[in-house]
């Protein structure tokens, strides 16, 4: 494999898309690209889908589909058995409905995340499931429980559901030996979830990592967070399952720190970012032992680097440790080319009702926006494999 020209091969990225599959998602990333657009755009979708205007469709054919699986499970199943069949690709499905407040709702996505479990659990192409804190209890709850702030009693009995919950959904986890992901999410409730999480590791993770946390590595405070983990892990005897990501919540946090007069806990810039999110994957990969990764970045480099560090600590390209993965809809040259060299890949597949997994997907767009050269990278790319098809 030459290095470093692993992610230009068109043909083994863009395998799987048929020529009009090509078409839309140059077509889209055109949209994206235009920032302008992007803001009238999410405007205009928000207003038609509370306005109970016919434009369900439109967004199914264009946006949804590009970037989401369906609508539920059965409808992802094409979707992944197609990646996987052709491209070695797994998938992790994501119940992507997001901001829910009632409890209802909260034993809603409960029942949703035991089910794909047992789904999953048949499913050689589905190897994780995964949640959000957030879709388990109330942001305010986990917010108050993170500051150190009373509860009264209505938000305590809340928060014992919580765990409930998290217990319940980890130990099915374990029964059914399938690894769990819990995603991160904003800093003022993320101690709240570290705790809670590093619970379930103490009861869960004693063979092997079942239950895994997310590093949002754009945070500085995250490395000596999982060292001092790793120290607990030593001292009470399990295995630590970690999800790397570099983060999602970039200007709510820089505006909340700003805003409350606290400092950001946002690392000064991207190279900062950038070099903490090697130097962890770095120490993770050294101490493979007590620890399983997936590492979950659109970051070329990066992916070079988890690459080189596997070579050079002779860890064998599909240990069932380390995961590489990447959004369903984005950066296809990097997970398919990974793939095709034996490593362990996976696509997080969105999925859900439209109207309920538009926040998703409006987020998904901004990001592309404001990450510099993401979308243009997938507008060369996809510009490179339409020429070759043209020939």
């Amino acid at each position: 494999m030459k290095e470093h020209t692993l992610f230009d091969n068109t043909e083994t990225a863009f395998a799987l898309k048929s020529d009009s599959e090509l078409e839309r998602a140059y077509f889209l990333f055109k949209m994206i690209a235009n920032e302008p657009l992007v803001r009238i755009g999410t405007a205009v979708t928000n207003f038609a889908l509370k306005a109970h205007l016919p434009v369900k469709g439109l967004i199914r054919a264009t946006v949804f589909d590009h970037f989401c699986g369906g609508v539920d499970e059965e409808d992802c199943i094409p979707v992944v058995e197609r990646m996987y069949e052709k491209g070695r690709v797994s998938s992790v499905l994501d119940y992507s409905v997001e901001g829910k407040e009632e409890e209802e709702q909260f034993d809603h996505v409960l029942d949703k995340t035991m089910g794909i479990l047992d789904f999953v659990d048949q499913k050689e192409a589905i190897p994780f499931g995964v949640f959000k804190p957030t879709g388990f209890g109330r942001f305010l709850v986990w917010q108050k429980k993170t500051e150190g702030a009373t509860l009264t009693g209505e938000e305590e009995e809340e928060w014992n559901r919580i765990e409930e919950r998290f217990d319940e959904v980890c130990k099915k986890a374990y029964e059914c030996d399938v690894p769990l992901l819990i995603d991160g999410e904003e800093s003022w409730m993320q101690d709240a979830a570290d705790e809670l999480v590093a619970k379930m590791m103490r009861k869960y993770n004693k063979e092997k990592a079942i239950v895994y946390n997310t590093l949002q590595l754009y945070r500085h405070d995250r490395l000596a967070y999982l060292k001092e983990l790793h120290e607990e892990a030593k001292v009470y005897g399990f295995k630590i399952g970690m999800k790397i990501v570099r983060g999602a919540y970039m200007e709510k946090e820089n505006d909340r720190a700003a805003e409350k007069g606290y400092r950001t806990p946002i690392c000064e810039n991207k190279a900062a970012t950038d070099l903490n999110f090697d130097t962890t994957l770095d120490y993770i990969l050294q101490n493979l032992g007590d620890i399983a990764v997936f590492i979950g970045t659109h970051n070329e480099d990066s992916c070079y680097q988890a690459i080189e560090l596997m070579r050079k600590q002779k860890i064998v390209k599909n240990d069932p440790r380390v995961w590489l993965g990447q959004l369903y809809g984005m950066s296809d040259h990097i997970s398919f080319n990974l793939a095709a060299e034996g490593y362990n890949v996976a696509k997080y597949l969105p999925f859900g009702p439209v109207k309920d997994v538009m926040p998703y997907l409006i987020r998904r767009a901004e990001e592309n926006t404001s990450v510099a050269g993401q979308t243009t990278r997938e507008l060369d790319l996809l510009s490179k494999e339409r020429k070759r098809r043209k020939l």
